[in-house]
């Protein structure tokens, strides 16, 4: 299993929406690197963190995994969508997604400030100066930390973690 973490701008899809969908095909990422995690690395269970960003507190919000694997993002090939692409073909799409469903919410948002104090988290991608991912690996240490400040119990760690 391996572990992610997601960015969402709370204004547009905030996880209380992804709680009330249940799933959410995670279109719109145009970004190689993003894009490439999850189209070649990404597998059906692996776990992921949701993080609001561009918020007034941006933070750490709940947990979500994968839940179904990368297939082409269907929206590079609509005209009117602001994720139009048209380089891209049936043929040969170059944007792909995952679907995400969601696992928990957690009582409070870890804020980017406490994220940037945890030792845990101190070689963390998230924490890099310069690193706007909207998709990016996790390591299972940094996973952990995280639970363990949101307040999870041993029981709920262990069903998280896979």
């Amino acid at each position: 299993m391996k572990y992610w973490l997601f960015k969402s701008e709370e204004n547009e899809y905030p996880i209380t929406q992804l709680k009330k969908d249940k799933t959410e095909f995670w279109d719109g990422v145009r970004n190689y690197q993003a894009r490439n995690f999850m189209w070649k690395e990404m597998e059906k269970g692996d776990r992921a963190l949701f993080y609001h960003s561009n918020a007034k507190i941006p933070g750490i919000v709940g947990v979500a995994e994968v839940y179904k694997e990368a297939a082409p993002d269907p929206t590079q090939f609509i005209k009117k969508s602001k994720y139009y692409d048209p380089k891209s073909s049936t043929e040969k799409p170059r944007w792909y997604a995952v679907e995400l469903k969601y696992r928990k919410t957690f009582q409070e948002k870890i804020s980017l400030e406490t994220l940037k104090t945890m030792s845990a988290l101190k070689e963390s991608r998230l924490l890099m100066k310069g690193n706007r991912l909207s998709v990016m690996p996790i390591q299972k240490a940094e996973f952990k930390a995280i639970l363990k400040k949101a307040g999870l119990s041993a029981t709920e760690l262990k069903k998280e973690l896979g």
